[in-house]
């Protein structure tokens, strides 16, 4: 068993757990206590994700935070657990989308007791695959982070629940039934005793042959729940049925488990698969950049706009990955972790407007600045971010995936370019028809966000913000993987 000093990410999935079995105590009928356990355990879990990213150590870089424990040795399972510069960032941001989720869900009268219990349960698996170092363990967390994701649709959502949480989960069942092979296959192939990551990557332990069909499996499994074209078209649906924290952590989190399985376990077991099949990635991840914006571009539903969005933004992260450079790894989780807070405050701003308006439909929100400045604010910040206005955090992302795809693939970054000047034209089309124009007069009774229920927006809003004007914040720490990583290429 090793340890290196307090284990913190033990302590984040045992917070999760504890919040769950706390919750699962609670009497059905006392939903206030349901609510503020959920915050304070999820509010932990928040502090201790701030503590392991202020606490790493950026001139020494690689792997901190080391927990390691025999699980199954015969079979060479290990519970091993540590963070790099590439799962920090995504395990801050867990922390943070765990904790606004919570409380914009605090009006919530519906079967509390269930949907927290659920919630918790998703967001455990989330933070243990973003931890984990063990093929093994990270099936099972990619597993419990996907299961959930059905009753909490399907009971609490709208908008077709049943049909989008049905789609959703067969979709990413069978991503996850590429993924298994995968890792079998691997697992066999380097002698079937260890499914350690860092003693698999290793130099000469795969053949070419076997890294080019392992990372094609990984790949199209993991890039499923990544909403790579054209494996999206149950996340745009997923988005629209799903309640309010449910699409922010499906937007903000789940898709990056997408992205961050297909760098993790696919890019560092399969360096030369990952060269070999850049080109397609890159071409695909260029057409769904273009068409998550011309498909956003027709909707009159704010959350299928967010949702078409998204597989828009995930396409520049598909783009950097697939540049094999320190920039273009640099910028792709960046924009990860821009994009998973600014759909956060997307959908939790449209969450509260829904609430009160009762639509989503945009033809029948005009004018609602003049009615709800603050809500509509939450949303405007989340356009710009979208449409990578500087000094708000999704900027930089673009800026660095941008530079690497002209110096690799130039056509392809004429593309991806001309899909955010379209993002940026759909975005402006959304602010303007929904919320400025004429006030629709039937909305003119309606409140604007009280200070306690725009804690969770401001929250998100201030982190837009910071990583914008700070961005090196973030880039120092990714940094210190990305070269290390690019360097050593074989």
């Amino acid at each position: 068993m090793e340890f290196t000093g307090f284990p913190y990410l033990t302590a984040i999935l045992l917070s999760c757990v504890t919040g769950l079995l706390v919750i699962l105590f609670i009497p059905d009928e006392n939903r206030s206590a349901v609510k503020w356990i959920s915050a304070v355990f999820s509010g932990l879990t928040l502090v201790l994700s701030i503590a392991v990213f202020l606490r790493y150590d950026t001139a020494r870089g690689g792997l901190q935070f080391v927990e390691r424990a025999a699980w199954v040795p015969s079979m060479g399972i290990q519970y091993l657990n540590a963070v790099d510069g590439f799962s920090l960032p995504m395990v801050l941001l867990t922390g943070i989308v765990f904790f606004t989720g919570v409380l914009t869900m605090w009006e919530l009268e519906h079967r509390v007791k269930e949907f927290y219990a659920f919630y918790f349960l998703l967001v455990a698996g989330v933070f243990g695959l973003f931890m984990s170092l063990d093929l093994f363990f990270i099936f099972i967390w990619y597993d419990v982070s996907l299961f959930p994701m059905y009753p909490l649709i399907a009971i609490w959502g709208s908008t077709r629940k049943e049909y989008g949480a049905m789609k959703l989960t067969l979709y990413l069942l069978a991503g996850s039934a590429l993924i298994l092979p995968a890792i079998i296959f691997l697992h066999v192939q380097a002698g079937g005793t260890t499914y350690d990551i860092t003693a698999l990557m290793q130099p000469g332990t795969f053949s070419a042959a076997d890294q080019k069909l392992a990372f094609l499996l990984l790949y199209i499994g993991f890039g499923i729940l990544a909403a790579v074209w054209p494996f999206h078209t149950w996340s745009p649906v997923g988005h629209v049925a799903a309640p309010t924290a449910v699409s922010m952590v499906h937007a903000g989190v789940l898709m990056k488990i997408g992205a961050f399985g297909v760098l993790r376990v696919g890019m560092f077991l399969c360096p030369e698969g990952w060269q070999f099949w850049a080109p397609l990635m890159a071409t695909v991840a260029v057409i769904g950049i273009v068409y998550g914006a011309l498909a956003a571009l027709s909707q009159t539903d704010l959350k299928f706009v967010v949702g078409y969005s998204s597989v828009s933004h995930m396409g520049i992260v598909g783009l950097g990955l697939s540049t094999l450079t320190v920039d273009g790894l640099n910028g792709a989780v960046f924009q990860m972790f821009a994009h998973g807070i600014m759909t956060a405050l997307f959908f939790s701003a449209i969450g509260y407007i829904y609430e009160r308006t009762h639509t989503k439909m945009i033809p029948e929100l005009g004018g609602l600045s003049r009615i709800m400045p603050v809500a509509s604010g939450y949303f405007i910040l989340a356009a710009l971010t979208a449409v990578g206005v500087p000094c708000l955090a999704s900027f930089w992302g673009e800026l660095m995936v941008f530079i690497a795809a002209f110096r690799v693939y130039p056509v392809g970054g004429v593309f991806a370019v001309g899909g955010l000047v379209l993002s940026a034209l759909f975005m402006l089309r959304v602010v303007q028809r929904a919320f400025y124009g004429p006030p629709n007069d039937k909305f003119a009774h309606l409140t604007d966000v009280s200070f306690g229920l725009g804690i969770p927006r401001m929250i998100l809003a201030a982190v837009i913000v910071l990583f914008g004007l700070l961005p090196s914040i973030l880039f120092d720490v990714i940094d210190t993987a990305s070269v290390a990583f690019i360097k050593g290429l074989p």
